[in-house]
């Protein structure tokens, strides 16, 4: 009997495990497409996430940057690029959202490579 109680303790666990890198509901399949490209990279250093806020009156997803000069990401819903808010050679991003860290709300993790 206790190693079915172990053994299902075990699977809860695990199953706990896998759900921190699946996609949730609601998520516009674009994002979702983008999540899944990152998925078939290698691991970032530091790792991908898919943060989801509310800025300037719209959802956006921001994915951070993902190692030295590279910028981050800051896409709407249809996944049309709104602006790079950091990142890049000056470490300021391409100065469109200078606002974002100071502006955004609702912050929410989408995804996270847990790799």
């Amino acid at each position: 009997m206790r190693a079915y109680i172990k053994f299902i303790v075990l699977t809860g666990l695990l199953a706990s495990e896998c759900k921190n890198d699946a996609i949730p509901k609601g998520t516009p399949e674009c994002i979702a497409n983008m999540i899944n490209q990152i998925k078939g990279q290698d691991k970032w250093n530091p790792p991908a996430k898919v943060f989801r806020y509310f800025y300037k009156g719209q959802v956006v997803y921001f994915i951070p940057q993902r190692c030295c000069d590279i910028p981050s990401v800051l896409l709407d819903e249809q996944c049309q690029p709104v602006c790079s808010p950091d990142g890049g050679i000056s470490g300021r991003g391409d100065g469109k959202c200078t606002d974002f860290f100071t502006s955004r709300t609702d912050e929410k993790l989408i995804w996270q490579d847990s790799r």
